[in-house]
């Protein structure tokens, strides 16, 4: 075989010349950013909280830590370790500069501040907090909102200590909570099987309806009930894109998990599962859910149908009937002693799934293969809570507006319920002010466009355009969803439910009735007896002063046969004392008899 040489050609040359110009210019720009991205690696971190099982082995095993700042990417590793903590699932929540852990078996809240690595303060309440969340950015004050063991919420501003107290609507403790990307609805879940749908946004509202306006519902109430499940409520969701095709996702004991559209108050679909579910987490992109048992492995459960280009949860042929995942599509630890898992999280890629065990141990699976990767940490101690932190590493990343050095313990005897516009009174509170340090300086009138969304707001003379036009198309967005016809299984479901509670205020009012004849018997057995004992006493009286005139007689005639004086006044006067008592005896006898 020969390979014979051509001879150069200008043409060919000068084209080639300019492709390689071409191609230079267009992947220079692309090089830089790569060699950018070598050099600032990205960053990935997770806070676990464990629970105390016995107070004196933990002091000897983990020397009294309860909560770790450890690093996930590029190399794990323990990074700060916070002390004298014991959380329940669902009991932690992060912001960029604080860590707040609800006790367990205790009505108070451990603050702890990241930038000192130290405890700032044990914020203490008048009940049992059993689940709690953060509202607001990461890096700003927020909101933290608590679940209570008597069925209500508690939202505390972090800056202001402004204290908000709901009603009680559910009738048994809050399990779980979650609050929706945008910041305006907190769903809550409960041990009584249901949903609560909340406003955040009119639960901070310093000016709240009055209490006789009928357009608008009670001030501190949810906006509606979820009841599609069977029993408690162990997670809740809600997914990280917003808008019109936002959902939620909740697990139940019912071995149920249910996907819901929140915003019209209906199921889009229902997975059933074959054990009950203990924690949830959605895919960064809300693709899939994952869901952990009790023996240690791992659910998946894909949103996507194979050979479907639609989303399957708003494909109207795949919302009828509820499915059950695939038995391949759950995965199992390689150590056949296996603990619960407590908490499950998604890393930023969806690479890799992190699930806290029951034996301290923390294990990360393949999600893409589908299988147990390796484990991660061993903190000793029930592994119960486990949050990822905002990866850290990005060029681009816009420094923040806003630090809260120090929380604001909450006001109850300042911002109560009743002084905070009730009665729709717009007026804030003298003593309402708020605490955090502002990083950047606000901009003038005179700053051209280019303006930050906030910054915009704030130096408008009202409210911008933008920011109504937006408004507008949520509310019509809203509309349009909600105006739909309803299907005839909720219809049918409607019925039933109105039909049970129909059946229940019967059964209610019969239990009343019965409950009220019963204290009217107590009470009539209660007077018939004291009747009975003061008869009695009356009685014993009586005759006690017969034998003291029958005494006083004999004692009388002894002195008339020895010849001895006898006072005739004093024994009238004693006389007539003894038939005044008598009398009285008598008529208080006739009275209670009469009685």
């Amino acid at each position: 075989m020969s390979l014979a040489l051509l001879p150069p050609s200008t043409g060919i040359l000068t084209l080639i010349d300019k492709g390689l110009d071409s191609l230079t210019q267009y992947f220079s720009p692309r090089l830089e950013c790569i060699s950018v991205a070598q050099d600032v690696m990205l960053t990935e971190s997770f806070v676990a909280s464990t629970r105390t099982v016995d107070r004196k082995a933990q002091a000897t095993a983990t020397k009294d830590i309860g909560i770790h700042l450890h690093d996930f990417r590029p190399v794990p590793s323990l990074k700060t370790s916070f002390k004298k903590s014991s959380t329940q699932p669902n009991c932690l929540a992060v912001s960029a500069t604080h860590i707040f852990a609800a006790q367990a078996d205790k009505s108070v809240i451990h603050v702890y501040n990241r930038e000192r690595g130290n405890q700032e303060a044990v914020v203490p309440f008048q009940e049992k907090i059993t689940c709690l969340a953060h509202a607001g950015y990461y890096h700003g004050a927020g909101t933290l909102v608590l679940g209570t063991q008597g069925g209500s919420l508690i939202l505390w501003e972090l800056a202001t200590g402004r204290h908000i107290s709901t009603s009680q609507s559910h009738l048994q403790p809050v399990t779980c909570l979650a609050v929706d990307p945008t910041f305006n609805f907190i769903l809550s879940g409960s041990s009584d099987s249901n949903l609560q749908l909340w406003s955040l946004p009119s639960l901070l509202s310093i000016s709240q309806p009055s209490h006789n306006d009928p357009s608008h519902p009670l001030p501190f109430s949810p906006m509606r009930t979820l009841t599609n499940h069977r029993a408690a409520i162990n997670a809740v969701l809600f997914a990280h894109i917003p808008g019109q095709t936002s959902f939620a996702i909740s697990a139940a004991d019912d071995q149920t998990c249910i996907v819901w559209d929140y915003a019209n108050g209906t199921v889009l679909h229902t997975y059933l599962l074959s054990d009950n579910p203990l924690c949830l987490a959605l895919d960064p992109a809300d693709r899939a859910a994952y869901a952990g048992f009790s023996d240690g492995s791992v659910q998946i459960i894909n949103f996507y149908k194979p050979n479907h280009l639609l989303h399957g949860l708003f494909d109207p042929s795949q919302q009828s009937a509820p499915t059950q995942p695939p038995r391949s599509d759950r995965w199992h630890l390689h150590d056949p002693l296996t603990s619960p898992v407590h908490v499950l999280q998604v890393s930023y890629d969806s690479t890799t799934l992190i699930s806290g065990h029951g034996d301290g141990k923390v294990h990360t699976w393949d999600t893409a293969k589908g299988k147990y990767s390796a484990q991660l940490a061993d903190f000793i101690l029930p592994v119960t809570n486990l949050l990822m932190l905002p990866p850290l590493g990005f060029p681009s990343t816009q420094a923040p507006n806003l630090k809260l050095h120090g929380v604001a313990k909450p006001r109850y005897e300042t911002f109560d319920n009743m002084n905070t516009g009730s009665n729709g009174d717009t007026s804030i509170p003298v003593n309402y002010s708020f605490t955090a340090q502002l990083l950047s300086t606000l901009p003038s009138q005179n700053t051209p466009s280019g303006l930050a969304e906030l910054d915009a707001a704030m130096t408008h003379p009202s409210f911008p355009d933008s920011v109504l036009e937006e408004g507008i198309a949520e509310l019509r967005a809203l509309n349009n969803r909600s105006s739909g016809p309803l299907d005839p299984d909720i219809m049918e479901l409607d019925d039933a439910l109105r039909t049970e509670n129909k059946n229940l205020k019967v059964q209610l009012d019969d239990a009343l009735r019965r409950q009220r004849e019963a204290i009217a018997e107590v009470l009539e057995y209660d007077q018939q007896s004291l009747r009975r004992r003061e008869e009695e006493s009356i009685k014993k009286a009586r005759k006690k002063r017969r034998r003291i005139r029958k005494m006083e007689a004999e004692e009388r005639r002894r002195k008339v046969v020895m010849g001895e004086v006898v006072e005739s006044a004093r024994e009238n006067g004693v006389k007539e004392a003894h038939d005044e008592t008598d009398e009285d005896l008598s008529s208080d006898t006739d009275e209670l008899s009469s009685d």
